[in-house]
């Protein structure tokens, strides 16, 4: 398919996505900032907390600098930015998930 004939997402569409995609990745960062400032102190248990938490953002920074580009209007463009978003997130809430379990754990023993 030519990229005369392939099918475009409509602007404002695709608008809305880059705010969800920005408010998303500064709802991480701001986790991870906080999570740093945990007064319960950093053992080994928690890089691979830490590992995963800074892949998720790397991924979600990744998929925002797609969704900025100008061909993010092109649907297939379109859909890996999203897809690389949503692996992103993924990695972002396990790793949240895995933080409070650890800390929890921590708390009580």
């Amino acid at each position: 398919m030519s990229n005369e004939n392939e099918p475009l997402v409509e602007m404002l569409f695709r608008n809305g996505t880059l705010t969800v995609v920005g408010i998303i990745l500064s709802f991480s960062l701001t986790f991870l900032s906080q999570w740093a400032q945990n007064p319960i102190p950093w053992t080994l248990i928690d890089l691979p907390t830490m590992l995963l938490l800074s892949a998720g953002i790397i991924t979600q920074g990744s998929s925002l600098v797609i969704f900025l580009r100008h061909d993010s209007l092109q649907r297939r463009v379109y859909d890996k930015a999203s897809k690389v978003f949503l692996c992103g997130l993924a990695m972002t809430v396990s790793g949240v998930f895995m933080a409070i379990v650890i800390d929890f754990v921590q708390l009580i023993t």
